[in-house]
C-alpha cells in the first residue's frame, strides 16, 4: 500500500518523501523497503529522508512516566520531522491507501496557497463515509461538520461506524447519531500544512504532557483531536477537499482479501500498471 502512496505522490508533483519510524526497526525498514524506494525514486530525482518517533522524546524538563512503553501518537510523530522539513508537507497513514485526487488536489492547494500570519492555513482530504467503511466490521473516523465555504468547523472522531443493509448509518457517538449519513465527509488522517504548523504541534505538546487528565500511559497526541482544537480556538482554517476515490486499509484480518481485490481491479481498468514503478 505505501507504494501506491508513495507512486500517486510523485505523479502528483511531491518531490520529498519522509519515513517516521522508530529507531529499533530502523535496520528491517530499509532492508525490506527503504533502500528499494530510495533506488526508485534517485532515478525519479525525488528526496528520502527520515525521522524517528522516540517515546522519551519529550520537552526538557519532562519525565517519561513510569511503565509509560506506547508512543504519544500521530501528533508526536510529525513532530518528530520538524527538524527535516522546511516546505509545505502533506502527512499519511503509511498502512493507508488513498487514491490519485486526494494527493493531486492537496499538492495544487499547497502550491497555490501560502501561509500569512498566525492562523494556519490548512487543508484535508474529506472522503465520503460509504467510501471508508469495512464489510467485516465497525471503523472509528473524524466525522467532520463543514461549512457552505467547504471548511472544517468541527472534528468529531467516532467508534462503531457502520452502514447497515438499508443504507442506515450506526456509531457510537450520541451527538452524531441523529445526522450522520453515508454521504458525510470523514478525516482520514490526511492533511496538507505548511511548516509553521510543527511549530503549533510542539507548543501544543508540550501543554498536553502537562495536563493531568487522562491516563498518562496511554494518552495520545493526536492530529485529528489537534486540528480540532485549533479550529475552536480559531487559530487554523482548514479547507475540505472533497475526493471520491474509495479508501483502502486493513482494519481486519479479512479486509486482506478485499485490499487486494481492490487493487487487481485498478491493475484491471488501467489505473495502475501491473508492475507499478514501471
Amino acid at each position: 500500500i505505501m507504494d501506491y502512496s508513495i507512486h500517486d505522490a510523485i505523479e502528483a508533483g511531491f518531490n520529498k518523501i519522509i519515513f517516521i519510524i522508530r529507531k529499533d526497526i530502523e535496520e528491517a525498514f530499509r532492508e525490506v523497503i527503504g533502500e528499494r524506494i530510495e533506488a526508485i525514486c534517485k532515478q525519479l530525482n525525488v528526496e528520502i529522508d527520515y525521522a524517528f518517533q522516540a517515546i522519551d522524546d519529550l520537552p526538557k524538563g519532562v519525565k517519561l512516566p513510569k511503565d509509560r512503553t506506547k508512543p504519544w501518537g500521530t501528533g508526536q510523530a510529525v513532530l518528530a520531522c520538524k527538524d527535516v522539513v522546511e516546505e509545505p508537507f502533506v502527512i499519511i497513514n503509511a498502512d493507508d491507501y488513498y487514491g490519485k485526487e486526494a494527493f493531486v488536489k492537496l499538492h495544487d492547494f499547497l502550491v497555490n496557497g501560502k501561509q500569512e500570519g498566525e492562523v494556519l492555513n490548512m487543508a484535508m482530504a474529506g472522503f465520503v463515509l460509504k467510501n471508508t467503511v469495512s464489510e467485516n466490521g465497525a471503523v472509528t473516523r473524524g466525522i467532520c461538520t463543514v461549512d457552505d465555504n467547504d471548511m472544517l468547523t468541527d472534528v468529531l472522531e467516532t467508534s462503531g461506524i457502520a452502514i447497515e443493509a438499508d443504507g442506515t448509518v450506526v456509531c457510537d457517538r450520541e451527538e452524531v447519531k441523529s445526522w450522520i449519513t453515508p454521504d458525510v465527509h470523514v478525516s482520514m488522517n490526511m492533511w496538507a500544512a505548511y511548516p509553521e504548523f510543527l511549530d503549533k504541534l510542539e507548543s501544543g505538546f508540550a501543554e498536553f504532557l502537562k495536563d493531568e487528565s487522562g491516563d498518562p500511559l496511554k494518552k495520545e497526541y493526536l492530529i485529528p483531536i489537534i486540528v480540532d482544537g485549533l479550529l475552536k480556538q480559531n487559530k487554523a482554517t482548514v479547507k475540505v477537499l472533497e475526493t471520491q476515490d474509495k479508501w483502502i486499509g486493513i482494519t481486519y484480518k479479512e479486509d486482506t482479501e478485499l485490499a487486494q481485490a481492490g487493487f487487481r481491479e485498478m491493475i484491471r481498468s488501467g489505473k495502475y500498471p501491473a508492475k507499478l514503478w514501471d
